[in-house]
Order: structure tokens, then sequence, then C-alpha cells
């Protein structure tokens, strides 16, 4: 049994496409692709299917991953690139195919770029001014309060055009995990940042030893 990874964008409209929905995508376009992949046993039946950090709604990425298997030894990762590319949803492109060169646990962080109308640049000076940014963190465990200023004291922007940039690289994978939208949310509530105009999108995801994951 071989392990494969497909990597894809998830852009524009799909970024609203929930994890559930998109296994149900995946699902379908593994199985309208003919490629021969690897199904469950039992009474039910599906493609095994694992998603590396799945990101909220609304959220854009260019470094998504799936891994499935497969009983081929030495499957032809370029067929399975161009079988894929025509089967996909608007919104999500195969950009390649691998064999896995590290596992999902070794996920230790993420870069995200995050753009906001230039209007707001005075509210990230005022997050930059705290001294503090204490928030809750809720999770399936409960709710833990936590201090984004010690995962990211200061939003260092740039302006272009109409807009202000800048990037994050916050914790993520099994341990701690933590999202641009905590920051979002207590720019809203503190500095008079309308989150709902901001646009994130993940560039990156980092090993354990500050590497690619790959």
């Amino acid at each position: 049994m071989t392990t494969v990874r497909i990597w894809f964008t998830k852009t524009g409209e799909a970024s609203y496409i929930s994890l559930l929905d998109l296994q149900r995508v995946m699902q379908r376009s593994l199985k309208r692709s003919g490629l021969p992949v690897w199904y469950t046993l039992g009474f039910n039946p599906h493609i095994y299917m694992t998603f590396a950090c799945p990101l909220p709604l609304g959220q854009e990425s260019l470094v998504e991953s799936v891994d499935v298997k497969t009983e081929a030894e030495q499957p032809d990762l370029a067929a399975w690139k161009a079988a894929l590319e025509p089967v996909m949803p608007l919104g999500v492109t195969v950009t390649a195919v691998t064999l896995p060169k590290c596992k999902a646990e070794q996920i230790a962080g993420a870069v995200y770029t995050v753009r906001l109308p230039a209007e707001f640049a005075q509210g990230l000076d005022r997050y930059n001014a705290l001294s503090a940014a204490p928030v809750l963190k809720k999770s399936k465990r409960g709710q833990k309060e936590i201090d984004l200023k010690e995962h990211c004291p200061r939003l260092d922007y740039a302006r272009e055009g109409d807009e202000v940039r800048f990037e994050m690289q916050l914790p993520a994978g099994e341990g701690l995990n933590l999202n641009p939208s905590l920051w979002l949310g207590f720019l809203q509530e503190q500095c008079g940042v309308d989150s709902t105009r901001a646009h994130v999108l993940r560039t990156r995801l980092i090993t354990k030893n500050s590497e690619d994951f790959a």
C-alpha cells in the first residue's frame, strides 16, 4: 500500500467549502478521475483520506493537502495530477501530487498573509501599542485564555495601494493550533477593525524543524 499526497489550492468561493463538504468533493473527484485509490473495508466502503490542518470557512490557502492510499507500488504521479486537474471544482486547483516526506503530526506552524483596507491601519497601530491582548480560545476541551502578544507581538504591515498587508507565523498542528481569526476577532472588538473585510491566505505549513511541510 502506497500513500499519495495531493496538493491543492483552495481559493475564491471554494474557501467557503467546509471540511465535511471538502471530503465529499474529494471523494467525488477521485471517483471521477478513475485513479486506483484504496477504499476502506466494511459495510460502507469509502476512499481513505487524511487532510492536513484544515482551514476555517472563508480563508484561502495555497498549501492544502490530502493523503490517499493506492495499492500501486510505484504510482505515476504525473498521471495522477493530469487525471485530477479536469475534475476539480472551481477554486480547487491541483498543484502537485507527491509521495509524502513528512507526517501530518510533524506540522508545527503556518504562515498567513492578511490583507485589509488601508483605512484600518490605525487599528493595527493600536494593537501594536498594547502590552497584552488576552482572548478566550475555545476548543472541544473547553476554553482557555491566551495572550495574542505572546505569539505575535506586532503586526508589521506594509501599504499596497488602498490596502495594508502583513504576514503572521502561528503555531499549528496537533499541539497548540492558532488561527488569524483570533486576531481578527480581537482587532474588531478592541481596535475598530472590520474583520469581515479581511482577506486571509495561508502560504506555508512548517514542521518542527522549521522546514516546509512536504
